[in-house]
């Protein structure tokens, strides 16, 4: 009896160690996965040289784009639907009486930019009648302080309805509270003024408006003859002066 269970406990022994040396169960698709292949995730790569971050260029560094100082000595008024301030030229000689536009202290040349337009006097009645049509092209100069003209700008543009209207000025006592006068067409100016420039003067030189009954043209002094609006400045501030060390004591 004694025998018979030591031969029993032996054959368990030997058939317990066959299980042990048999290989791991493998799935039936494929090889098996140990515990690291199945949680270790790849490490992100990084980026390459054409996607990362590139600096900003040297041309843009410190640069600043603002609406600069405008100084209008004849405001035409604030656009319904722009909400710009719209400011007559006026012809003359004299840069002190013009649109004077600051400049802050800067490095180097400054780009001014600022919209010109055309000026029309709008009529509800010529307009349906047809007899509206108009053809302005009117010619500005922008000046340094002490009268050297920097460039001249000029804008061109036809009216027939009140669709060509750049846009109704408010305040007025037409229908809907609007002026009569109203900017007409639009020209983009843009002027790269030099260094050491703070300040310049717009003024206006001359107006050519041609209708049905003829082309007249119009050059005498203190005359609206264009509207300016939209200004902006591209600069690069001027660096502040450095501080002188206190003595002590």
């Amino acid at each position: 009896m004694v025998r018979a269970r030591l031969l029993l406990l032996a054959a368990a022994l030997a058939c317990g160690g066959s299980l042990a040396a048999l290989p791991a169960a493998r799935p039936a698709d494929g090889p098996a996965l140990d515990a690291a292949q199945t949680t270790k995730k790849p490490a992100p790569k990084a980026p390459s040289s054409s996607t990362a971050k590139q600096p900003a260029s040297q041309s843009t560094q410190g640069r600043r784009v603002e609406p600069p100082e405008v100084v209008c000595p004849q405001v035409l008024g604030n656009g319904v639907g722009s909400r710009l301030r719209f400011c007559d030229v006026m012809t003359g000689l004299d840069p002190a009486l013009g649109i004077l536009v600051g400049f802050p202290p800067h490095t180097g040349p400054l780009t001014l930019s600022f919209d010109l337009h055309n000026r029309h006097t709008y009529s509800e009645q010529e307009t349906r009648a047809g007899r509206a049509f108009a053809r302005y092209t009117a010619t500005i100069g922008i000046l340094t302080m002490d009268g050297k003209l920097l460039t001249r700008g000029v804008v061109q543009s036809e009216f027939r309805t009140a669709r060509d209207l750049f846009d109704r000025i408010g305040g007025g006592a037409g229908p809907g509270g609007v002026k009569a006068v109203a900017p007409t067409g639009v020209e983009r100016i843009v002027l790269d003024v030099p260094a050491g420039v703070n300040q310049v003067s717009i003024l206006g030189e001359k107006l050519s408006v041609m209708g049905l009954e003829g082309t007249d043209l119009f050059t005498s002094a203190n005359r609206p003859v264009a509207v300016v609006s939209n200004f902006s400045i591209d600069y690069k501030p001027a660096k502040p002066p450095a501080k002188k060390p206190t003595r002590r004591r």
